[in-house]
């Protein structure tokens, strides 16, 4: 069954919703849906309360290690954390309140290549059961391609089921934005749904292009609910006005309807 988990996106400390391909290491800065004027400790601790299992806090840059330490500091144990995670800060970061590490841009080599002995490094270091693997992707003429540093640049990795299958003996989960429409509010990516559906073996995490409860809809009838799902920017809880919070938490519950 299909699930809503929560996200805290960090971008220079602060709590915000980001449309995903903005975000860049040169020129303007990123264009900006919402900027929480609450610490992210706030939305930790409502999570908590709300019992929202299987979140995460993604780093979006430097600068956030601070704030990420808050809010796991509010949930130890309850929430995932990811960006600049390597295998030499992995375990700190456990040891300081996240259930997993989420991994991804270390993972690859200055030109963007596979280094496959680097996740297995990481998965000798830290349980396996506690890495997830972020394999967020653009959409190219052959289907869906791996992006790192923050979705600016493809890497040598394209996303199907056989690469689950390959990878998945290295980690607990999987997180996948679909980085195209990430922060556009302008609906899910179907075919990537259902080609994430496809697979089922390990838990699957979706973001990307939510923008009513009629695309968490679709996730669940696209993946069979084998796929779970965060919403970011068309939450009323970061300013949106597709999605409402409330919603989330009943059909968390059980209400489908």
């Amino acid at each position: 069954m299909t699930n809503f988990r929560p996200c805290i996106d960090l971008h220079e400390g602060r709590v915000k919703q980001i449309v995903g391909r903005t975000l860049k290491d040169y020129g303007p800065g990123p264009e900006e849906n919402f900027v929480s004027d609450r610490p992210p400790g706030w939305f930790a601790e409502k999570f908590r309360s709300d019992g929202l299992e299987g979140g995460h806090v993604i780093m979006l840059g430097s600068g956030n290690e601070e704030a990420a330490r808050e809010a796991l500091g509010a949930w130890p144990g309850g929430l995932q954390v990811g960006g600049g995670i390597t295998v030499t800060n992995a375990g700190a970061w456990l040891d300081g309140g996240a259930s997993h590490v989420i991994v991804t841009s270390w993972l690859f080599d200055e030109k963007a290549r596979f280094q496959e002995k680097r996740l297995t490094e990481l998965s000798a270091t830290v349980d396996p059961a506690r890495i997830v693997i972020d394999l967020s992707s653009r959409r190219t003429p052959t289907g869906w391609t791996v992006a790192m540093n923050r979705w600016q640049t493809l890497t040598d990795l394209e996303l199907s089921v056989d690469l689950l299958d390959r990878l998945a003996g290295h980690c607990g989960e999987f997180l996948i934005h679909a980085a195209d429409v990430e922060g556009k509010c302008d609906g899910i990516d179907h075919e990537l749904v259902k080609l994430l559906g496809q697979w089922g073996g390990k838990p699957v995490t979706y973001a990307g292009g939510v923008a009513s409860m009629d695309d968490v809809r679709r996730v669940e009838d696209l993946s069979g609910g084998r796929v779970d799902l965060t919403v970011g920017s068309a939450l009323d809880l970061f300013g949106g006005s597709g999605v409402a919070y409330s919603e989330l938490l009943g059909w968390n519950s059980g209400v489908r309807s």
